[in-house]
C-alpha cells in the first residue's frame, strides 16, 4: 500500500477495479466538420532529445548499460544546451525525453526508481528552459519481450512505475506524462486500454491531477490507423478520477517516408489525405485532441516540402491537433538519417535543414501551403 493525499490506496485494488467510464463509444460524424476560426497556431512544437532510450529494442528489451545519457559529461552531446538553443533560437516549447523502463528501476515489481539513474534523467528535464517536458517510457508496451497486461508485467506493476514517476513531478505543471512509446502487435486493444487506465489512475492518485497524459494506441500508435484499428474507440474510455477526459490526449506518430518507418532520408507524402484528415474529423466529432510526438524526415528537399505541408495542415486544425515533436536530436550523431541535432561550434549552434525550413516555428511552416 501507499499513501495518496492522506488516503491509503491499494495497487491490488487498482489492478482489479473497473473504472467508471464517462464515454460509451465514439461517434461517426458523416458531415465534415471544419476547424473553428480560432484554429491556426499549434500549442506544442519541439524535438525529441534521445539517448536515455538507447539500448531499447522494439520488443522492450532495454538495457540500462545501453543508454547514452545526452549529458555533456558522458558522451559529449549536450542535451541541455541543445534545448536552450532550440528555445532561444527556434521558439520550441516542448521536448520529449525518451527513456527505457529498465534504466529507471532495478526492481520491476515495486517500481522503485533507481536513484542514480533517475537523477541523471531528471537532470535533463527541460523545466529550466520554461518548456514542456514529455516523460516518455520507451518500451513499446513491453518489458523484455512480454506485453504489459497480456502475458508480461501486470497492470499493478505498470501502475506502480507511473505512480513513482508522477510522485516526483506532481507539482510540475509543464511535465507531460507519455504513458508508453509505440505499442505494436498488441493482441487485445481493449486490454491495453485497461492497462493505460491503470497508469492514468496511478498518475492522478500520485497527486499529478491536472497535467497532460498521452494515451498511445496500437500499430506504433500510427495516426493513419488510430481510428481504424480500434485504438481511438478503446482509449476514449480512459478517464480521470472524476470520470472526465480533461488533459487526456491521444499520442500519435507519423513519418513521411515510403513505408512510414522513419528510416529513409526521402519523404513521399504529407500524410494529409491518408492520416490527418480522417483523424482530425474523428477528433473534432468526438471532442478529443491528439499530439504528434514523433514525426520527421531527412534533411532533403522532399522532406522540406512534405513536412512543411503536414505542419501547415496540423496548424490549420490546431483545435484538435495540439502540435508536433520532431525525431530527433539529443545523442544522435549528426550523420543519423533523421538527425535534428544542431551543430555546435564554440558557443554557436547551427540547425539542420529540416529544422530551419519546417520544424522551427520561426520558419513560417505553420502558415505554409498544404496543397
Amino acid at each position: 500500500m501507499f499513501s495518496v493525499t492522506g488516503v491509503l490506496f491499494s495497487l491490488v485494488a487498482l489492478a482489479t477495479a473497473t473504472p467508471t467510464l464517462g464515454f460509451g463509444g465514439s461517434k461517426n460524424c458523416t458531415k465534415v466538420l471544419p476547424p473553428p476560426r480560432t484554429a491556426g497556431k499549434l500549442a506544442h512544437v519541439g524535438v525529441n532529445i534521445a539517448g536515455f532510450d538507447f539500448g531499447c529494442g522494439v520488443d522492450g528489451t532495454c538495457t540500462a548499460a545501453g543508454a547514452w545519457p545526452p549529458l555533456a559529461e558522458y558522451y559529449g552531446h549536450d542535451g541541455a544546451g541543445q534545448m536552450q538553443h532550440f528555445v532561444q533560437n527556434d521558439g520550441f516549447n516542448t521536448f520529449r525525453l525518451p527513456v527505457g523502463w529498465q534504466f529507471l528501476t532495478n526492481d520491476l515489481e515495486s517500481g522503485v526508481l533507481n536513484s542514480t539513474n533517475f537523477a541523471k534523467y531528471d537532470t535533463l528535464t527541460c523545466l529550466g528552459t520554461g518548456a514542456h517536458c514529455i516523460i516518455d517510457v520507451h518500451n513499446y508496451a513491453r518489458f523484455n519481450g512480454e506485453i504489459i497486461g497480456q502475458g508480461g508485467p501486470n497492470d499493478t506493476t505498470f501502475a506502480q512505475l507511473w505512480f513513482n514517476i508522477a510522485s516526483h513531478y506532481k507539482f510540475e505543471s509543464k511535465v507531460i506524462f507519455g504513458v508508453m512509446n509505440e505499442p505494436h502487435d498488441v493482441p487485445d486493444i481493449n486490454l491495453w486500454a485497461k492497462s493505460v487506465q491503470k497508469a492514468v489512475t496511478a498518475i492522478r492518485l500520485a497527486g499529478a491531477r491536472t497535467q497532460m497524459i498521452l494515451l498511445p494506441g496500437n500499430n506504433w500508435t500510427s495516426a493513419a490507423t488510430f481510428v481504424s484499428n480500434g485504438s481511438a474507440d478503446a482509449l476514449a474510455k480512459v478517464v480521470n478520477l472524476d470520470g472526465s477526459h480533461t488533459n487526456l490526449i491521444f499520442d500519435v506518430h507519423k513519418y513521411l517516408d515510403s513505408d512510414n518507418s522513419g528510416t529513409h532520408d526521402e519523404c513521399v507524402t504529407n500524410n494529409i489525405e491518408e492520416a490527418w484528415q480522417p483523424l482530425t474529423q474523428w477528433l473534432r466529432c468526438n471532442g478529443r485532441q491528439a499530439l504528434n510526438t514523433e514525426t520527421g524526415g531527412g534533411n532533403t528537399a522532399s522532406c522540406v516540402t512534405f513536412l512543411c505541408q503536414q505542419i501547415a495542415f496540423q496548424a490549420q486544425n490546431s483545435d484538435v491537433i495540439l502540435g508536433y515533436v520532431g525525431w530527433a536530436a539529443g545523442n544522435f550523431d549528426t550523420t543519423y538519417v533523421l538527425s535534428e541535432v544542431p551543430t555546435q561550434n564554440g558557443t554557436t549552434w547551427s540547425d539542420t535543414l529540416l529544422t530551419q525550413s519546417c520544424l522551427s516555428p520561426k520558419s513560417g511552416s505553420q502558415k505554409g501551403s498544404t496543397s
